[in-house]
């Protein structure tokens, strides 16, 4: 395989410094979900700790080098999870966490973000908007700017996750994986790929932002006017060149869901995992849902990577219970 920006020593190591919390999650075969999905399913779930997402793997790698330089300050851009998860980390190690996010935000996270002691600016724009004013904030006020997935730690932080995947899980013929800014799907890619190649890596983005996969499809970075999508943790519009350049090394294939493809999906693992998810954690249910054919027989993991999600939209999605159907 060509070489990345990620080195498996480096991620090796992270381990060493995330607090183990955040670490060997539950990774389960879901036998319920089999039936209506037509082949074996196991889980991956990142969403069994403080802030019920993968993102504080990164966020702890990223804060520990901080602390260790003396760095006290640090802002980032996030659609939620990501400053949740840096706010947490930076609260154990006494940084001054700043997190830019739209004010159209689910406000589940924002409240979390709030909760968890960091400074909240709102912007009146989507998330490449916050992600400008973070950049503005940090070259004025001479701080640390985390830009996910950009910045090394935050992919591999989340290739912890693939480690964890290749030392403990049985055979599995492909692993599903959220494709938003490309911190998780580059990050489990590079390990699934270094110690498992004969996994198929595949990514998942939902058909309202699909930046992405076009930038992957076309071997380029092709932006978009706007994204129109209730997965709102990868709902990116302006990928990211270097990002683009590690992905194209480990991914197999890059697939569109539509919308009502991640609310059956996320139906299905409130009915029959009992798991309540945010739309972006459902999208590698949402795959299979689309392309049963394609996964017919097959293992399949999917990361199911967070579950912060506001209650009433959730309820308008999926409704308020689950339906048993004989």
């Amino acid at each position: 395989m060509q070489k990345t920006r990620l080195d498996t020593a480096r991620i090796r190591a992270a381990r060493q410094v995330i607090d183990p919390v955040f670490l060997d999650t539950p990774l389960y075969r879901c036998e319920a979900l089999e039936p209506g999905l037509g082949c074996t399913v196991s889980i991956k779930l990142e969403t069994a700790n403080p802030v019920r997402s993968f993102k504080a793997r990164g966020t702890e790698v990223v804060a520990s080098l901080l602390a260790e330089n003396g760095s006290r300050d640090v802002v980032c851009a996030s659609a939620g999870n990501l400053g949740q998860a840096l706010a947490w980390s930076g609260r154990g190690r006494g940084l001054e966490v700043t997190v830019v996010a739209s004010r159209f935000a689910t406000v589940a996270k924002l409240d979390r973000i709030r909760a968890l002691g960091a400074r909240l600016e709102l912007v009146d724009g989507d998330h490449e908007m916050a992600r400008e004013r973070a950049a503005a904030i940090a070259r004025c006020d001479g701080i640390r700017l985390v830009e996910d997935s950009l910045d090394i730690e935050t992919c591999e932080g989340a290739a912890t996750i693939g480690l964890e995947l290749a030392d403990t899980a049985p055979s599995f013929d492909a692993v599903l994986i959220a494709l938003g800014g490309g911190a998780l799907a580059t990050g489990v890619g590079h390990v699934v790929k270094a110690m498992a190649p004969e996994v198929e890596v595949i990514c998942v983005q939902p058909l309202g932002a699909p930046a992405m996969t076009h930038s992957w499809r076309r071997r380029r970075v092709v932006t978009t006017d706007s994204t129109n999508t209730i997965a709102d943790g990868v709902a990116g519009r302006r990928p990211i060149p270097a990002v683009l350049d590690d992905l194209l090394l480990v991914a197999d294939d890059a697939v569109l869901v539509q919308e009502a493809s991640i609310i059956a999906g996320m139906r299905m693992l409130l009915d029959h995992a009992g798991l309540v998810v945010e739309p972006s954690a459902a999208l590698g249910i949402a795959a299979i849902l689309a392309d049963r054919d394609r996964f017919a027989g097959r293992h399949v993991v999917t990361i199911v990577c967070g579950s912060n999600v506001d209650v009433d939209a959730y309820h308008h999605w999926v409704g308020a219970a689950p339906v048993h159907r004989s």
